[in-house]
């Protein structure tokens, strides 16, 4: 199994996370695999709780991810249950038959309705997720709150990793309707990350009081920020899911509509989280070594940006470049010019950091590659390509291609 030493553009550690009203977790080990750790994480949610969701566009989708999608409909949760080791995907009536199963569990500790019942999971691709250990997980985390034993933030996070290096969270706050409101994320990723819309597991708790519709639009616009435009190697998991919940218990006046009293901060807040929460994945991207940012401006319009950013971002000459800290423009040319999107040579500018390194279709004259070579030593590297045609802009967020990458997927399912 490939070593999965601790990323080297991890965070310094893990932030310190407030508990948010109405969420109570646990975590217990189901066995998926053969590890000595918890597998299961179970967050319990307070009556009423508001909850929204974006889903993997992939036509292969996990059984959870058919019923996330069929649940969101009506809105509210009592439950999230999420597995690790085991995605349960293209398992046919198996794999559904063991979602069931985790929801009828759910349902008869709780006296809830089925569709408030969440369920993920993250892992190897066709092996059924065992009905068995699912429901012996489960009970076991529920007998903990039952006893009273909550696990922390810092728990669950870890409990859902897979090939991640580090526990992934962040917090932020926002003043709505002069109340202070708290929200609170985890995420998984590592690898099989591509923005076709979440690209990972991740779930934001909040105790602000937000209407389902809203916070629905909330989250699909932060997602478009954030979430779908990061991408580790141009791959999207059948599995992919983020979840935000709101429990209403910081006693809010309720966010009903954009020009509820608050729902300004609390979109910024939640946007920022987003950001925060994709962008540490990117830095625990598999082998990764460099974070880098892509800015794209001068595009016909946003989306074309978008198109050229991660067309330079997925592009494996551009990425091994970055891992090489070869100052290789011309990797970077290639990619805007088979992107598919407007582009005109002779108008081209490109930037390693703050340096203009080519300009008009050509290098720029007298172009030093000293500063551009000593900015690719660093651990973050930015990269600007400036089209010269119109207003749009984009920018999205990638790492560099290592042997490391090689190493973890050629032993993934060992």
């Amino acid at each position: 199994m490939a070593d999965l030493t601790r990323s080297p553009l991890a965070p310094d550690r893990f932030p310190e996370l407030p508990e948010v009203a109405g969420v109570r977790l646990a975590v217990a080990r189901a066995g998926y695999k053969a590890w000595d750790r918890t597998d299961l994480t179970l967050a319990e949610l307070a009556p009423g709780t508001a909850v929204a969701g974006v889903l993997t566009k992939s036509k292969c989708p996990s059984p959870e991810v058919d019923w996330c999608r069929q649940a969101l409909a009506h809105g509210t949760a009592r439950a999230l249950v999420v597995n690790a080791g085991n995605s349960n995907a293209f398992t046919g009536g198996r794999g559904k038959a063991a979602v069931e199963a985790v929801l009828a569990a759910a349902v008869e500790t709780l006296g809830c309705a089925e569709t408030e019942v969440f369920v993920a999971s993250t892992g190897v691709i066709g092996v059924p997720l065992p009905t068995d250990k699912a429901r012996a997980g489960l009970t076991a985390a529920f007998a903990k709150l039952k006893a009273g034993s909550t696990a922390t933030w810092e728990d669950a996070a870890a409990t859902i990793m897979t090939t991640d290096t580090f526990p992934k969270a962040s917090v932020r706050t926002a003043v709505v309707g002069g109340q202070t409101v708290t929200l609170t994320g985890i995420i998984k990723g590592s690898g099989m990350i591509a923005p076709d819309m979440a690209t990972m597991l991740g779930f934001i708790f909040t105790d602000a009081k937000v209407a389902p519709a809203l916070l629905q639009e909330m989250l699909s616009a932060a997602n478009e920020q954030t979430y779908s435009c990061i991408t580790v190697d141009g791959d999207t998991s059948t599995s992919d899911t983020v979840l935000a919940f709101a429990t209403g218990a910081a006693g809010n006046t309720p966010l009903d509509g954009w020009t509820s009293a608050g729902a300004d901060a609390f979109q910024a807040a939640l946007t920022d989280l987003c950001r925060d929460l994709a962008q540490q994945v990117v830095r625990d991207g598999e082998g990764a070594q460099k974070f880098i940012t892509i800015a794209v401006e001068g595009a016909e319009d946003d989306r074309a940006a978008r198109v050229i950013a991660l067309a330079i971002a997925n592009s494996p000459l551009v990425k091994t470049a970055i891992a090489g800290e070869d100052a290789n423009w011309g990797r970077v040319v290639m990619a805007v010019g088979k992107a598919g999107e407007a582009a005109d040579r002779d108008r081209l500018a490109i930037r390693f950091g703050t340096t203009l390194v080519a300009k008009d279709g050509l290098a720029v004259e007298d172009y030093d590659e000293t500063p551009v070579a000593a900015h690719l030593k660093g651990r973050d590297i930015d990269i600007g390509v400036d089209l010269g045609l119109g207003e749009g802009r984009a920018t999205v967020w990638s790492c560099d291609l290592t042997h490391g990458y090689i190493s973890i997927n050629a032993d993934y399912r060992s």
